[in-house]
């Protein structure tokens, strides 16, 4: 069942490889099913070796629905934000290189450029540090996101989420783009001073501007 959910999350896998934002058998992606089960990738399980049959299946609560493999070492904290933010529907956990660094020397990604704005919704927060497979990942990112979709979680990654998987990806591949380009810039020993609140919100637009604009 759901063989076309389960390749999305393959696909999803393989275009963060393809951005660089993740290695090997880093991270990981999560889909919200009809019905309210959850579609997984596998813990520890290369992307380009991973087939539909890899994929699992669980319900909110965690337990097996389908599939052989270990789910995600992330299952618990991935979990927590879909039962917490219902509008949720997807899930993307990276360790892209710059974003991370990023979170290392701030607090919070002001917002400076409109790729952030329009794929992340503004400033992006950053998080305390929680280990690998800590809940607190997930805790974290529903008490920290305040409008962004997406957190920085210190010296570990990214956790990315949304009404839907491409949004979720566009989120982590946007912020990975930006936070490039404003290390670049403070690497030049100036400040960068964020765009005031109503640059923001005209480049922002409405609430579905950016699903309005993205085609499948």
């Amino acid at each position: 069942m759901y063989k076309l959910e389960k390749q999305s999350l393959i696909d999803c896998a393989l275009q963060m490889k393809a951005c660089r934002l993740i290695t090997l058998c880093g991270g990981n992606v999560c889909l919200r099913l009809d019905g309210g089960n959850i579609a997984v990738t596998p813990s520890g399980l290369d992307y380009e070796n991973m087939t539909t049959d890899d994929i699992c299946i669980v319900d909110i609560d965690g337990k097996r629905v389908e599939g052989h493999r270990r789910p995600t070492s992330d299952l618990e904290s991935v979990l927590h934000i879909f039962r917490k933010m219902s509008w949720v529907n997807a899930t993307i956990h990276t360790h892209q290189p710059y974003a991370t660094a990023l979170g290392l020397v701030t607090d919070v990604f002001p917002a400076c450029l409109v790729s952030q704005i329009d794929a992340l919704r503004g400033d992006v927060p950053v998080a305390p540090f929680t280990p690998s497979s800590d809940k607190g990942m997930g805790i974290l990112t529903e008490e920290y996101a305040n409008g962004s979709l997406a957190v920085i979680l210190r010296g570990h990654g990214v956790m990315a989420f949304g009404p839907t998987l491409q949004v979720a990806l566009y989120a982590t591949a946007y912020l990975e783009e930006a936070a490039q380009t404003y290390l670049a810039a403070l690497s030049t020993g100036r400040s960068v001073e964020p765009l005031p609140p109503e640059m923001v919100k005209a480049e922002l637009g409405d609430e579905d501007s950016w699903l309005r604009y993205l085609q499948k």
